[in-house]
């Protein structure tokens, strides 16, 4: 076997461990930054494409750190694409079987605390919002974060305490809304 057909097949074993090892993270993460569910494995696939194109430059070790800062990228762009062309709110639906299919009431509820989620998290700076979401919806260690992100833990830490103060004023305000509509009916 040739060098370059040896160099190609790691290349593509390193790949292959890759999407292996992350896909579902990356998936997760495209959601939580507001890539709706019909969208998500194209922005996923997206992100396994940058990397791909990147593989030879990518350091190792710090694989899961680029494919993160890839996934805010890619959320980013299609987030701004879906303001510029906004469709059907039908796209925040879960797409789950028919039998784990909540009622009406229920589907109801969930969509618009969804909605409401996204909106706290939108109106985060990223900053804020990535270590927010590592740190509440992935359950990442403050200290994998820092490596993460390539910040020191006191930035961390102070992000995610900024974060968290953001998200319970969101809820806070979500809490009002809803008591307001109730008396409203």
């Amino acid at each position: 076997m040739s060098t370059s057909t040896s160099k190609e097949s790691g290349s593509a074993a390193r790949f292959r461990a890759l999407i292996d090892a992350h896909f579902a993270f990356v998936w997760r993460c495209v959601r939580r930054f507001g890539v709706p569910p019909s969208d998500a494995d194209d922005a996923t696939q997206e992100v396994f494409v940058v990397a791909a194109r990147k593989l030879d430059s990518l350091e190792s070790g710090r694989e899961k750190a680029f494919l993160f800062a890839t996934a805010m990228r890619v959320a980013s762009t299609e987030r701004r694409t879906r303001r510029r062309h906004p469709e059907d709110a039908a796209d925040t639906l879960d797409t789950r079987s028919l039998a784990d299919q909540p009622n009406a009431e229920e589907l109801a509820e969930l969509v618009e605390a969804r909605a409401y989620l996204q909106e706290i998290l939108d109106g985060m700076p990223v900053e804020q919002s990535a270590v927010f979401v590592l740190a509440e919806l992935e359950e990442t260690p403050v200290r994998e974060i820092a490596d993460l992100l390539e910040l020191p833990l006191g930035t961390v830490s102070s992000r995610l305490r900024t974060a968290r103060e953001a998200f319970a004023q969101g809820v806070k305000r979500f809490a009002a809304r809803e008591a307001f509509s109730r008396r409203k009916r």
